[in-house]
């Protein structure tokens, strides 16, 4: 019986140890439930994987911002890609400002001394909110700014995401400087679904992403942010400095992603996967290997 015992626990130890790397020898990547996280998650874990070698756990479709932030202070992930206005407002709770090199300095700042995180270069590309509306509306009233909805806004049918409607940097503050009223309370709304809502005539006014794209996909209109109400979300990996102290080659690696995606290239591997219905790991491979990298 005790041999048996011994055997069955032996057995146990080699089948836990064959799951795979030692938590301290893989890195774990996270990211929010969007396909622009998705892809920007694949994107850091193929960088990573093809640079320095090391396994790599994707853990993605973590909700949002607080449930990611959550995730990487308590060590379930090691990296994950965020925005540098969400994390001045949602995370830090600190007053927006316009200027980008501010945000970006005062979240670096603030990450390494409360939470011992590293706030990694920026891709590139700001994906700022983008308030939607139908293009056929767009044309039809004119409409270019967010301004000039405020008089038919108390016809219409508005959609957020559930992220949107709490932080300090979302629908109450956007309310309130653009004077919105609504017909009906905004139906709150996973990400994914509000373009598509939108186009279909659930809605006739949605927050979206700036790089998002289905934009053009489903001839959305993107208004102008007339009054500057939304600050900068430049997008940056956000980054364990004790990971990073084990494997300073993963800051390396992340490096050399810095300043390489535009606007218009992630707007592009957006829509390959929401329009073209590609697969991200294959659209994120074929956008490293083009760039070299």
């Amino acid at each position: 019986m005790l041999r048996r015992l011994s055997w069955l626990l032996l057995l146990s130890a080699l089948l836990l140890s064959a799951c795979g790397p030692p938590r301290a020898n893989r890195i774990v990547v996270g990211s929010k439930n969007f396909t622009e996280q998705l892809v920007l998650g694949e994107v850091i874990a193929q960088q990573i994987e093809n640079k320095t070698h090391l396994p790599v756990e994707r853990r993605f479709y973590l909700a949002g911002s607080y449930i990611c932030h959550q995730a990487i202070l308590g060590g379930r992930i090691d990296i994950y890609p965020e925005y540098t206005g969400t994390a001045l407002s949602a995370i830090l709770q600190a007053q927006p400002s316009s200027n980008p090199e501010q945000v970006y300095n005062e979240v670096k700042t603030e990450y390494a001394k409360r939470f011992n995180l590293e706030v990694g270069q920026t891709f590139g590309f700001n994906d700022t909110f983008a308030i939607e509306i139908r293009g056929e509306d767009a044309r039809r009233l004119g409409l270019k700014t967010i301004s000039q909805t405020a008089t038919y806004t108390p016809q219409w049918r508005a959609g957020f995401g559930y992220e949107f409607m709490e932080r300090p940097d979302g629908y109450q503050g956007l309310a309130a400087t653009y004077g919105l009223r609504f017909a009906e309370s905004p139906r709150i709304m996973d990400l994914g679904l509000l373009a598509r809502a939108l186009k279909d005539k659930q809605l006739d006014l949605a927050a979206g992403n700036a790089t998002d794209g289905l934009i053009r996909a489903l001839d959305l209109f993107v208004l102008e942010d007339d009054r500057h109400y939304f600050p900068p979300y430049e997008a940056v990996p956000i980054i364990r400095q004790d990971m990073l102290a084990r494997h300073p080659e993963v800051a390396q690696a992340l490096n050399e992603l810095a300043g390489k995606i535009s606007d218009d290239d992630m707007r592009g591997l957006n829509y390959a996967v929401d329009g073209q219905h590609r697969d991200a790991k294959e659209v994120v491979k074929e956008f490293l290997g083009n760039r070299g990298r």
